[in-house]
């Protein structure tokens, strides 16, 4: 293997080559109980709360990642920043804990922001992969060999 190449290495499977129930837990499970542990979160710390928020909005790029193109990243992250977002405040309002943080006024807002950003990270992790896919790898002559069909 040359230095900083990784051509052996295979992503991992599209989230519609898993089964339904794993689907269901990828798609929605983890991102509405990360939301979840989120929301209570905001009622201890504002750093935790931080980076939570962070890595939570960041995880649309893995999830795009699951998918081969933008379009679907997209959509993908429409949907898991949604529940993110969700239930933060859900959690955060069963939680009965003052906030440590800013919230937006209203608090809805948050899930408005959470669904864009979800949105744009998961198109990015949708383009990485469709761009990942779809590139000639490099054959052991130095050359390029086409891409698999």
């Amino acid at each position: 293997m040359v230095a900083g190449t990784f051509a052996f290495m295979h992503p991992q499977p599209l989230l519609a080559d898993r089964s339904p129930k794993l689907r269901f837990i990828i798609a929605v499970v983890v991102p509405a109980v990360f939301g979840a542990i989120t929301g209570i979160a905001l009622g201890y710390s504002e750093v935790l709360y931080i980076i939570l928020s962070v890595l939570g909005i960041l995880g649309g790029i893995g999830a795009g990642y699951d998918h081969d193109g933008a379009r679907e990243g997209a959509i993908r992250g429409v949907l898991g920043g949604l529940l993110f977002g969700g239930f933060i405040l859900i959690a955060h309002e069963i939680s009965g804990r003052d906030a440590e943080a800013h919230l937006p006024e209203p608090a809805i807002v948050l899930v408005i922001v959470t669904t864009v950003l979800g949105a744009l990270f998961g198109a990015i992790g949708g383009a990485l992969r469709a761009r990942h896919e779809h590139k000639p790898q490099a054959n052991a002559a130095g050359g390029t060999a086409p891409p698999e069909p």
